[in-house]
């Protein structure tokens, strides 16, 4: 993907659309997602999760969601957040916003990074990159991107359908930019 179809794709300004180029072609490439309808739904999907890719971390208020990411609650322990604190700590971050211990954990292993140590590296562009083409990859988006099911891959990322009119909206820009 060039860099002036990625900016016209995640309908970004160029500036943001160069910073953002190189890391995310190279994090795609690592994990297979290839094909113009992956590369879409990731660009639709990330774009949504960053607010137009401007933030690599979430924005924590605490909302009384983000307080269940506080132990002692079922979320919390799901999460593998076990201290008081956790729930900001390794509140969601990355392109995908990949948030709680265990999944800091899980990726910073196959990344090669300790992020349980460092869960701040996760707001570096090419970390923040290369986290969600990894969490995409191993939660079967890939899979779910190719069979068109939007929903089903929002529901993967989200855990719901948080922001879909967005979601959707973008992943529309994107297919219409890159011809699918």
């Amino acid at each position: 993907m060039t860099l002036e179809e990625f900016q016209k794709a995640a309908d970004l300004p160029a500036a943001l659309a160069t910073r953002w180029h190189t890391c995310v072609s190279a994090a795609l490439d690592g994990f297979d997602i290839t094909s113009r309808v992956r590369l879409v739904a990731f660009i639709a999907q990330t774009g949504h999760e960053t607010l137009g890719f401007q933030l690599t971390h979430e924005l924590w208020g605490p909302t009384p969601a983000q307080k269940l990411y506080e132990p002692p609650s079922e979320k919390a322990r799901s999460l593998g957040n076990l201290r008081a604190g956790d729930g900001y700590r390794y509140r969601g971050r990355g392109l995908i916003q990949i948030t709680g211990r265990a999944n800091y954990a899980s990726c910073g292993v196959a990344l090669g990074v300790d992020l349980t140590a460092t869960p701040e590296l996760l707001e570096h562009d090419d970390w923040a990159a290369r986290s969600a083409a990894w969490w995409w990859k191993e939660h079967g988006c890939n899979a779910l991107a190719d069979s068109g099911d939007f929903v089903a891959l929002t529901r993967r990322i989200n855990g719901g359908t948080n922001g879909l009119d967005d979601r959707i909206r973008r992943w529309e820009i994107a297919k219409a930019a890159l011809a699918v």
